[in-house]
């Protein structure tokens, strides 16, 4: 686990990573599919393609509805900034070139198996954080490293989840969308 940045405009990132015993292809058809990531996620309530899209593509759109106790429920848009099958899926939320937040899965063939590492820069656009920041200001660190922290357990817990289904007796089956 890694952490970064301390102030919003610092762009602060967490990066956790994992070790899965399947190959990353079969690792990419499940970090790639936006639909599952809602049943992997305590946040993620909802995602879904945009624009007749049905799978991961450069510059390809997707809504995420989300719901947190403190910051309320809401609703984005994302872009696909990066998308090299199987070792790089990224998006940026809301303007790809100002984004709210930019997160990134990326795999490695390692041991048989895949390194799995999630990253998330916060920034340097605007988001419902900065607003809480713009009402606390001198709370402005406290805020990033609690929001830090959330985001380093719930990626902690997706890769976990990830890492279950990939080596699970039905994973080269599939998985169901929501």
């Amino acid at each position: 686990m890694e952490w970064t940045g301390a102030r919003y405009a610092d762009g602060p990132t967490v990066e956790v990573d994992t070790w899965i015993g399947a190959p990353p292809e079969r690792v990419w058809d499940l970090v790639s599919d936006i639909e599952l990531m809602p049943e992997l996620s305590g946040e993620l309530q909802a995602a879904r393609w945009l624009d007749g899209v049905t799978g991961p593509a450069l510059g390809a759109r997707f809504t995420g509805s989300s719901a947190h106790e403190a910051l309320g429920e809401w609703r984005t848009t994302s872009y696909v900034v990066e998308c090299a099958p199987p070792r790089v899926f990224a998006w940026a939320v809301e303007d790809p070139e100002h984004p709210a937040a930019t997160w990134r899965f990326t795999l490695v063939p390692e041991g048989g198996g895949t390194r799995l590492r999630q990253w998330v820069r916060l920034g340097p656009g605007r988001s419902g954080l900065s607003q809480a920041i713009e009402r606390m200001p001198e709370k402005e660190q406290k805020i990033v490293h609690v929001r830090l922290r959330e985001f380093e357990r719930n990626i902690t817990a997706t890769l976990g989840a990830l890492k279950e289904r990939a080596e699970g007796a039905g994973a080269a089956a599939g998985t169901a969308g929501a």
